[in-house]
């Protein structure tokens, strides 16, 4: 199983940036695949989930209503459409998968990971 997540990049605030997250060796179509992010000094806190049946969660609330999580199946992949950039969104993002239908923001619960793409907004 392997996650590769890409699309980061360095913009302004205000901007968007879509992350895709692709997945080889399985589908998505039966797990849950989340977000997270870890800003510089701060600990690794969940940004969004998406069960297998398509349900999004968005656990962080200072992303709610910018931040879309969605699913492409067909191609295998995951993405977070990231709107209304700000500065406080700097940080390293990483797509996880868990072997389980249903999301949760526990880290320990996700069974792969990939390798992080950077953002940075200024």
């Amino acid at each position: 199983v392997q996650l590769v997540e890409s699309g980061g990049g360095s913009v302004q605030a205000g901007e968007s940036l879509r992350l895709s997250c692709a997945a080889s060796g399985y589908t998505f179509s039966s797990y849950a695949v989340g977000w997270f992010r870890q800003a510089p000094g701060k600990e690794r806190e969940g940004v969004a989930c998406l069960t297998w049946r398509d349900e999004p969660t968005v656990y962080a609330d200072s992303v709610e209503g910018r931040f879309t999580i969605s699913r492409d199946g067909d191609k295998n992949t995951v993405y977070l459409q990231m709107s209304s950039l700000k500065p406080e969104d700097t940080a390293m993002y990483y797509c996880a998968v868990r072997v389980d239908m249903r999301c949760t923001r526990v880290q320990a619960l996700y069974n792969y990971w990939g390798q992080g793409t950077q953002v940075t907004v200024s």
